[in-house]
C-alpha cells in the first residue's frame, strides 16, 4: 500500500512537470508566432517584380561612372587619360563610404522636419533595413538607399571633366566627400526628401536634372575657374582615342536606361514610358548634332554624335517620367540644338571648360527642367498613381516653379564649391593645380607615376621611347592642328617638346628613338 501511494505521488510530481514544460513551450510558439505574424504584415507589401527590377537598375547606374572614366580619357590628351579614369573610380568608393557614413540620412531622412536638409537618423545606415521605406511600399529602403548611392557616386566625379589635364587628385579626393556632403545631398533634399522645400512647392524633376546635371555643372564652372586655363588653352587638340568614347557612350547610355527607368522605383509602365523617352531623346540628340556639324565641316563625326546622344540624355532626365515619347523628341532636339551651341561659344565665358560639362550637363539639364514645366502631362503622372501637371495641361505656374528651382541650385552648388574649393587650396598639400613644368609632363605622370599605354616609358621612367608602332600615335597628337589653305599645310605642337635634334635622329634610327616629355 506504502508503495503505491510513493508511485502515485511520483506520477503527480512528474504530471506536474509535464505540464510546467508544455506550458512555457506554448508560450514560447506563441511568441514566435507574434513575431512572424508582425514580420509578415511590415513586409506584405514587397513586391518581387520591383525589387528584381530596382537591383538592375542599380547596377545598371553603377556601370555608367566607369563609363564616364572611358568616355573623359578618350576626349582627354594620352598624357592625361589614365588620371580621368582614376578619379572617376575612386569616385565610387569616397562617396560610396559618405553615402552610407551620413549623406543618405542627410538626403532622405523621413523624421526632419525643415525644409533644407535631412538629420542623422539614419547615420551609418540606422533603422534602414529590409522593411520598405517612406519613398517605396514596395521594395526595401535597403535598395532604395543602394540605387541612390549610384546618383551619388556619378555627380562628383562629372565636374571633374571640367579642370582635366590640370587638376591634382588628392585635393580631388577630399573635395569628393565634402562636396557630397555639403551641395549634392542637400540638394537632393530639396528636390526629392520627404520635407523638402523644393519637393513641398511641386518642383518636377524625375530622375535627377537639379541634383545631378545642374549640380555638377555649376560645381564644374566654380572649379575650372579657380584652378584656371591650362597653359596651351589656345590651342585645339583632337580625342586621342575615339574608341574610347564609343565605348563610354555605349556604357552611359546603356546605365542611363536604369538611371532613368529605374526611377520608377517598380516595373510598372511609368518607369517603362521614362526608358522609351530616354532612348528617343538620346537617338535624335545624336543625329541632330551629327548634322549640325556636318553642315559646318562637311564631315560626319563619332564624337560629335556621342556628345549629342550624352546631351539628349541629360536633357531628358527631368522630364522622362513627366512627358510623353513624343515630347521626348522635342527634348533631343532642343538639348542637341542648346548644348552644341554651347559647345562652340564656350571661350567666350573665359573659363577652360575642357570637356564641355556645363555644355552638355547643364545647359542640358536647364533646359530639360524648364521645358518639364511646360510639357508635363497628367496622362503620364498618373501611371503610377501620382500627380502634377505643366502648362500643357493649363499649370502655368509649373514652368515657374521649374526656372526658380533651377537658378536656386545653381547658385547654391557654385557658391557652396567656390568656398569648399577655396579651403581646400588653402590648406598644405592640398593646392588644386599641378605646376606647369608637371601640366607638360601630364597629370599621369606627375599625379599617379602610372601612364595609361604601356609603350609610353622607357624602364628609366624618365623619356618615352618609340618603335615603329608607336611612333605614328604619339606624333599624331604631337602635332594635333591640322589646316589647309590651298597647298600650305600648318601643324601645331600639342605641348610635347622635341630636344634640338630630334627630327634628324628620327630620321637616322626610327626604330629606337627617344624623346622628352
Amino acid at each position: 500500500m506504502e508503495s503505491l501511494f510513493e508511485s502515485l505521488s511520483k506520477l503527480a510530481v512528474l504530471t506536474n512537470q509535464t505540464e510546467q514544460i508544455l506550458q512555457t513551450q506554448v508560450k514560447a510558439l506563441q511568441n514566435a508566432t507574434e513575431i512572424v505574424v508582425d514580420t509578415v504584415d511590415k513586409t506584405s507589401t514587397l513586391n518581387g517584380g520591383d525589387i528584381a527590377w530596382v537591383l538592375i537598375a542599380t547596377c545598371l547606374v553603377f556601370i555608367m561612372t566607369p563609363g564616364l572614366g572611358l568616355f573623359y580619357a578618350g576626349l582627354a590628351r594620352t598624357k592625361n587619360a589614365l588620371s580621368l579614369m582614376f578619379v572617376c573610380m575612386v569616385s565610387i568608393a569616397v562617396v560610396s563610404f559618405q553615402w552610407v557614413f551620413w549623406g543618405y540620412s542627410l538626403a532622405f531622412s523621413n523624421t526632419s522636419t525643415n525644409g533644407f536638409i535631412g538629420n542623422l537618423d539614419n547615420i551609418v545606415l540606422h533603422n534602414v533595413g529590409l522593411k520598405p521605406g517612406a519613398n517605396s511600399d514596395t521594395i526595401p529602403e535597403s535598395l532604395f538607399m543602394i540605387f541612390q548611392c549610384m546618383f551619388a557616386v556619378i555627380t562628383p566625379a562629372l565636374a571633374f571633366g571640367a579642370t582635366a589635364e590640370r587638376m591634382r587628385i588628392l585635393p580631388a579626393i577630399v573635395f569628393l566627400f565634402f562636396w557630397s556632403t555639403l551641395v549634392y545631398s542637400i540638394i537632393c533634399y530639396w528636390t526629392w526628401g520627404a520635407n523638402g522645400w523644393l519637393a513641398k512647392w511641386g518642383v518636377m524633376d524625375y530622375a535627377g536634372g537639379l541634383p545631378v546635371h545642374c549640380g555638377s555643372g555649376a560645381a564644374a564652372v566654380a572649379y575650372c575657374y579657380l584652378i584656371g586655363k591650362r597653359k596651351d588653352y589656345k590651342k585645339h587638340f583632337d580625342p586621342h582615342n575615339v574608341t574610347f568614347v564609343f565605348i563610354g557612350t555605349f556604357l552611359l547610355w546603356f546605365g542611363w536606361l536604369g538611371f532613368n527607368g529605374g526611377s520608377s522605383l517598380g516595373a510598372n509602365a511609368r518607369g517603362a514610358n521614362a526608358m522609351v523617352c530616354s532612348h528617343i531623346s538620346a537617338s535624335i540628340a545624336g543625329c541632330i548634332w551629327v548634322a549640325i556639324d556636318y553642315w559646318r565641316t562637311k564631315k560626319l563625326s563619332m564624337i560629335g554624335f556621342c556628345t549629342g546622344a550624352v546631351a539628349g540624355l541629360a536633357t531628358v532626365t527631368p522630364g522622362c517620367g513627366f512627358v510623353t515619347p513624343c515630347a521626348s523628341a522635342l527634348y533631343g532636339l532642343l538639348g542637341a540644338v542648346c548644348c552644341n551651341t554651347a559647345v562652340t561659344y564656350k571661350r567666350k565665358f573665359k573659363f577652360d571648360d575642357t570637356l564641355d560639362v556645363f555644355a552638355v550637363h547643364y545647359v542640358g539639364g536647364a533646359i530639360g527642367l524648364i521645358l518639364t514645366g511646360f510639357l508635363a502631362t497628367e496622362s503620364v503622372t498618373s501611371l503610377d498613381g501620382g500627380s502634377g501637371k505643366g502648362a500643357i495641361d493649363g499649370n502655368w505656374k509649373q514652368v515657374y516653379i521649374q526656372i526658380v528651382g533651377t537658378i536656386t541650385v545653381t547658385l547654391w552648388s557654385l557658391i557652396m564649391t567656390f568656398i569648399l574649393l577655396k579651403i581646400l587650396n588653402w590648406i598644405p598639400g592640398l593646392k588644386l593645380r599641378i605646376s606647369e613644368e608637371e601640366e607638360l609632363n601630364g597629370v599621369d605622370t606627375s599625379e599617379m607615376g602610372e601612364v595609361a599605354y604601356g609603350f609610353m616609358y622607357s624602364a628609366d621612367g624618365n623619356s618615352m621611347t618609340l618603335n615603329q608602332d608607336a611612333k605614328s600615335l604619339v606624333i599624331s597628337e604631337m602635332l594635333q592642328s591640322v589646316s589647309f589653305a590651298g597647298q600650305s599645310l600648318s601643324l601645331a605642337n600639342d605641348a610635347i617638346e622635341l630636344p634640338q635634334g630630334t627630327n634628324e635622329k628620327m630620321n637616322k634610327n626610327p626604330s629606337n628613338d627617344t624623346i622628352k616629355v
